[in-house]
């Protein structure tokens, strides 16, 4: 038996860690936290001190088991998890959940896992840093009590199943005012004059006068003064110009880069650096800091003066902007600057490892050296001045690398300029004034909106991905996918001696990519802003970072942070339950002209949906759903009355009915008892027998059986979560080994085979006899299943310990609530 016990919290970061230690290290993963709070009731006890309930949940049982075994074994065991705030915490849970004993228990931390890092850590260790945990707690804590009282209050007053969090509901915020912002813009026009010239020598180059006109009118007569004029180079100043690179990455400028240059999403860069972090290749991924190490700093001087030469090498030192850097010291950077690429990982981990070496490497070279040029036009016919900028790179410096991307949708580059002089006489090519329109704030894309959330100083590194996948996964914000609408503009071009108009169309309001509110991620937001204004509040926000920050350092107490917010947001919550109208951002449009009754458009049980009529008339109202690219905020009277036309019957096929309608699902055809979906955009008052036939065919068609297994029908579909093949009533995920197009009865066979085995390795208990059995379910709980009655278990219950008799006790309990339930409905029809 090994003398010393690992333990950290990942499986690949143990498996690499274990090639570092010799056989008296053993290396055991915690799988991440051990204990937390329990997932069905608060969890905090609000009159001791905010005291928190921590659990081991049944999926970590054997976990700890077997730790707490091989802990009693080992002369000494090493808690080796992050060195951030949360892997103090998980040090803390498993000396505490062990009960380890302190003087056979070390803490060590290390940024990168590497051999010398390892060696390193074991050298220097340490004891577990209680103000660390303290301001992990306290967040845990706040955003638990946060959640757990908010929550509820959205369900009451607005629609079940909605979710409130301190960081969540401020990002909706951003999202949702800068929508309001673009949607209350109104764009002005003006005419902006750009002019091509040619020099003596026949070389082509643009200028733009500074300056630009109101009406088409003004512009013309501008163009006008220009005929038969004649051009001169009035002044040239050159001047010597440097650009320097950026700062190595930081969590944040890591997952805006990635977003700009890979396309990743905020959850995938920091899934792909966590492999990267666990294979050794990168130092630890999550840090506000942009401090490199002496041995970095001189590693990549050595890479550099290897591959470009003493010219291209400027060791830097680099400051962290943020007051309240947390506890990593050093950016994101590869383990071995020599290394410039990996080979041994999956694509877009590759990828990013190359764009965090080019990012370390350029920070460590030259500025890069410029000319640039203003050139001032004169016209002998006007004093308006035409100006041309250009830029030379007279050394690439740090851009023979890497250049920092921008999140600007448009940037005027300066070109090159051809050898011009003062006096010179310039021959104009051709003059235009082209009608130009301001511009709206642009929609926040996932990198935007974590340098957005950065600046504000709400939420941290670790935050940002939980956060804006949770935004998204809720429902309140979406992904847009509208490419943009057609606008019309004039372009004036004066060329010889004649001016002459032409109409010109453009793309505009494209949302594709950008993070759009939904209609309920408005009325959520509406709803909190108005009540809890304090918790939406940007600088509450942001203030609660600092107190953590505070906790963290030692310099303030992290249950009288939690009191002090607790004794004004409680009392609030429980007004808000109490006295607050329910809200369901109905917007009156006006009336019925067939019926006079009011037509409105609300927030209803399965999502946004258009009404005539009121609960309060006589007569019952009438409802239908809007189409997935309208919205409460900005649907018009005339959209909403023609949802009423719905369903529009197309005729007989097949003998069966044919109609389209739009449902909670969206829009589809109906053909009898079948349901087809329609394709995204595909505009519902627009499909006619043809396309509705089409569509019933393709259906037909992909429903028709493949095979046949135990003398049962095999179909194959593509769902929610891919494609799938459907055999007894049981759908079995296709993953990507097999070719979906191309099945064969083999694969179809181990198909079902390997399901089946998976659905007989899922039962716990199984009394036949009794018509009861108990399953693992996913997130590590288990059901108690019997006839159509399925009681979902607490991660708390071992499943496995439970008798017949304890399982019909809970069934027991189940039913009585059932029945409430439907003398309920009963009662509510009556």
């Amino acid at each position: 038996m090994a003398k010393n016990l690992v333990i950290v919290e990942s499986p690949a970061k143990a498996k690499t860690i274990e090639k570092f230690l010799g056989k008296d290290y053993k290396v055991e993963s915690s799988f991440g936290h051990i204990s937390d709070l329990p997932a069905k009731e608060l969890g905090v006890d609000v009159e001791k001190d905010f005291k928190p309930k921590y659990i081991v949940s049944s999926d970590k049982k054997a976990v700890v088991k077997k730790l707490k075994e091989l802990a009693k074994k080992a002369e000494m065991v090493w808690l080796a998890s992050d060195e951030d705030r949360e892997g103090e915490a998980i040090a803390w849970h498993l000396a505490e959940t062990l009960k380890l004993d302190r003087d056979k228990t070390k803490r060590i931390v290390f940024n990168s896992i590497t051999k010398k890092a390892i060696q390193n850590a074991i050298e220097n260790p340490r004891s577990i840093d209680y103000n660390l945990v303290n301001a992990q707690q306290a967040r845990r804590v706040l955003d638990r009590l946060v959640g757990y009282e908010l929550s509820p209050v959205l369900w009451k007053k607005i629609k079940t199943g909605l979710s409130a969090g301190r960081v969540q509901s401020v990002s909706v915020r951003l999202i949702v005012e800068r929508e309001r912002e673009i949607k209350a813009f109104i764009p002005q026009a003006s005419f902006r004059i750009v002019a091509e010239f040619k020099n003596e020598r026949g070389k082509a180059f643009k200028a733009k006068l500074n300056k630009t006109f109101k009406t088409k009118e003004e512009a013309k007569a501008f163009l006008d003064k220009n005929i038969g004029a004649n051009f001169k180079i009035a002044s040239l100043d050159t001047k010597p110009a440097k650009k320097s690179p950026a700062a190595p990455f930081t969590t944040s400028t890591l997952q805006q880069e990635a977003s700009r240059k890979l396309f990743f999403s905020v959850a995938k860069t920091m899934n792909m650096a966590q492999r990267l972090y666990e294979a050794g290749l990168i130092t630890y991924m999550r840090t506000d800091s942009v401090n490199l190490s002496g041995e970095a700093i001189e590693a990549a001087k050595a890479e550099i003066l290897k591959s470009y030469g003493e010219q291209f090498s400027k060791p830097r030192n680099y400051a962290s902007k943020s007051k309240g850097a947390q506890e990593a010291h050093e950016a994101i950077r590869p383990t071995d600057m020599a290394r410039s690429r990996v080979n041994n990982v999956e694509r877009d981990q590759a990828r990013l490892y190359e764009l965090i070496w080019k990012r370390t490497l350029a920070s460590q070279m030259s500025d890069a050296k410029l000319e640039r040029t203003n050139v001032k036009i004169e016209v002998d016919q006007h004093s308006e001045l035409f100006t041309a900028n250009g830029e030379v790179l007279k050394f690439e410096g740090f851009l023979k690398v890497y250049l920092e991307g921008t999140d600007e949708e448009e940037e005027e580059q300066a070109g090159m300029l051809p050898t011009l002089k003062t006096g010179e006489s310039v021959y104009k090519n051709y003059i235009t004034a082209t009608e130009r329109f301001t511009r709206p704030p642009y929609r926040y894309t996932e990198a935007s909106l974590v340098k957005k959330l950065e600046e504000l100083g709400i939420g941290r590194p670790s935050t940002y991905a939980p956060t804006i996948s949770t935004i998204q996964n809720r429902g309140y914000v979406e992904r847009g996918t509208v490419e943009g609408v057609e606008r019309k503009y004039t372009q004036l071009i004066l060329q010889s001696s004649e001016v002459k108009e032409s109409s010109l169309t453009e793309m505009i309001g494209s949302d594709k990519g950008k993070l759009v509110p939904t209609d309920i991620g408005m009325i959520v937001n509406d709803f909190l802003v108005n009540h809890f204004s304090g918790i939406l509040d940007y600088n509450f926000t942001a203030k609660v970072e600092q107190s953590f920050d505070d906790i963290a350092s030692g310099g303030e107490d992290w249950t009288q942070m939690i009191e002090d917010f607790y004794k004004d947001f409680h009392p609030n919550v429980i007004d808000v339950e109490e006295n607050a109208e329910r809200e369901s951002g109905e917007r009156v449009l006006g009336k019925d002209p067939k019926t006079g009754r009011q037509l409105s458009v609300r927030l209803g049980r399965f999502g946004p949906m258009a009404q005539i009529g009121t609960v309060d008339e006589e007569e019952k109202p009438q409802f239908a759903s809007l189409l997935p690219d309208q919205s409460i905020d900005t649907i018009t009277f005339e959209e909403a009355l023609g949802l009423f036309n719905l369903p529009r019957k197309l005729g007989v096929y097949d003998g069966q009915e044919v109609e389209v309608n739009v449902g909670r699902f969206g829009p589809y055809v109906r053909f009898g008892k079948s349901f087809v979906s329609l394709a995204k955009g595909e505009d519902v008052f627009e499909v006619d027998m043809e396309r509705a036939k089409e569509l019933i065919e393709e259906k037909k068609k992909a429903d028709a059986p493949i095979a046949s297994y135990k003398g049962k029908d095999v179909t194959k579909g593509k769902g929610r979560f891919g494609p799938f093949i459907k055999w007894d009533g049981m759908f079995i995920n296709v993953n990507k080994k097999y070719d979906f197009d191309n099945l064969s009865q083999d694969d179809i066979e181990t198909l079902i085979e390997d399901k089946l085995k998976k659905e007989r390795e899922k039962v716990i208990h199984n009394w036949e006899d009794e018509g009861i059995r108990v399953e693992k379910a996913r997130w590590g709980r288990s059901n108690i299943i019997k006839g159509k009655t399925k009681i979902e278990l607490s991660k708390d219950v071992d499943a496995a310990a439970l008798s017949l008799d304890e399982v019909k006790e809970l069934i027991e309990k189940k039913a009585p609530k059932k029945k409430t339930r439907a003398k309920r409905k009963t009662k509510s029809k009556k």
